[in-house]
């Protein structure tokens, strides 16, 4: 099964509104592996891998975030090395 690694930045209203939780939800839902954290520029960081078309659920999902986040902009980079991680966890 072909797997990619994605990392997304999140911008807008990510903190303090339960994102990192969500997407750990979202991703675990999906089978996916990797992290969310949070950075000291009030976004939230996250690097997810795992099949490419369960990648394109995860970020429809960003777009719209948590119940009470306000999601502004979500930067992507692709093709980022896979680390085989079978796990999402929160940092």
């Amino acid at each position: 099964m072909e797997k990619a690694r994605w990392r997304l930045r999140i911008h807008g209203k990510v903190q303090g509104v339960f994102f990192r939780k969500y997407a750990q939800m979202t991703a675990q839902s999906l089978g996916l592996g990797g992290f969310a954290r949070n950075q000291p520029d009030g976004t939230v960081l996250i690097e997810v891998e795992g099949p490419p078309d369960k990648l394109e659920l995860f970020l429809r999902w960003a777009y719209r975030g948590s119940p009470a986040a306000q999601v502004a902009q979500v930067e992507l980079e692709k093709d980022l090395p896979l680390l085989h991680e079978s796990t999402f966890q929160i940092g």
